[in-house]
This record gives C-alpha cells, structure tokens and sequence, in this order.
C-alpha cells in the first residue's frame, strides 16, 4: 500500500534534519485519498517503508506499523482543501523567528514565486489540533499559497510532490533569512505585482 510514497518519504525524511530541531519536523506525500507519513517521535533516519504510517484523508490509520506524525489533522485539512501532492512542516530557525514575531514573508526576492507571492502567517493553535489545521488552510487560501507561516511554531510547505516541497522549504526558509537580515540595515523593498508575474511566466519554462 503506497510503496513508492512509502519509499519517498524514508528518503528525504533526513532533510528535515537540516532544517528543524530534534524531532519535531513532519513530511508526507499523497496518493489519491491516502497519505505516507513521517513517524511520530523517531529519528530521521531511524525507520523502514514498512515502519511509514499510511494515513486516509479522514485521519485513520490504515498501514505501517509505527504511529503517524502529531501534525495528521494540519496534514489531513491541507490534503482535503488544497492542490497539494506533498507536505512538509518544520521548525526551521528563520522561518520561526518570523513566526514569533507573527510577521508574513513578503515578496522582498523573486525566489518567493515558488510558492505564491507572499508567505501569511496564521494565528497560534496548539500543534496537532483541528483549529490550528483550519487557520493554516485558510490563511494559505486567502494568499493562494503553498507556504505558511505558524504563529509562534514554524514553517508549512507544500508541493506536487515530495522532492519539490522540500526544496521550497530550503527556497522559503533562505528567505525568512534574508528578509530578517536586511531588517538589521534598513526596510527591505517589496517587489510590485508586475514583476512577480514576469518571474511566474519564466518559471514555466526553467529547466529541463
């Protein structure tokens, strides 16, 4: 059941290494109305496919033999309301520091294009509940987004898939980065409406 997913999520589970705390990061990728989710409470790199929880959109259990993340509602809820492949939720250091500021990211670098035009930032809710899945869904709504800040927690970002919504994550944490740091020398500029969309248009065509 969900092997490649399975598979995916043992795989770039170690990235969230790099970018949270301890254990308190989460990933999941989705297959129809299934998800594979990062276990609950365990290293990285400390479990199998066999071990990945496989989660419905209803928030029930159906496979692995380890407990699924803490964070199954926010997952579920994003899954249920949004175009998202992929998840992954961390406490990153930059992004965090916004988030206890309750401050969004704006659109200070035309990298932010590669999740919409501005990171929102919702409200508080304790982890693991309904409210905090319902304020993080709406607010990435509103701004038609793929990213969102977590007032006083961290960091969510989506994606088609689970190898693009990490490298957004590094692309969205980079710039909580940036943006605080060019507050120590002055006000950094916001990029106007126009020029985002002429990086959105060539971004339809980057790469290979």
């Amino acid at each position: 059941m969900l092997a490649r997913e399975r598979v995916a999520v043992v795989d770039h589970a170690p990235s969230l290494a790099e970018l949270t705390p301890g254990r308190t990061g989460n990933l999941s990728v989705r297959k129809g109305d299934r998800f594979a989710a990062t276990p609950t409470g365990v290293p990285y790199d400390g479990f199998d496919p066999a071990d990945v929880p496989v989660v419905t959109l209803d928030g029930d259990v159906v496979a692995g033999d380890m407990k699924p993340t803490s964070e199954v509602p926010m997952h579920t809820g994003i899954y249920r309301r949004l175009d998202a492949g992929a998840i992954v939720h961390t406490h990153s250091t930059w992004a965090t520091t916004l988030a206890v500021l309750g401050e969004e990211l704006p659109p200070i670098h035309y990298m932010i294009t590669a999740v919409g035009r501005r990171v929102p930032v919702a409200d508080y809710a304790a982890y693991g509940t309904d409210e905090l899945a319902e304020l993080v869904v709406s607010e990435m709504a509103d701004a038609d987004s793929d990213a969102c800040i977590l007032g006083h927690h961290g960091l969510v970002v989506t994606g088609d898939d689970l190898a693009s919504a990490v490298e957004n994550t590094f692309v969205v944490e980079n710039l909580c980065r940036v943006y605080l740091q060019a507050r120590q020398h002055g006000e950094p500029d916001e990029l106007p409406a126009e020029a985002l969309a002429t990086v959105e248009e060539k971004f339809q065509s980057y790469g290979q």
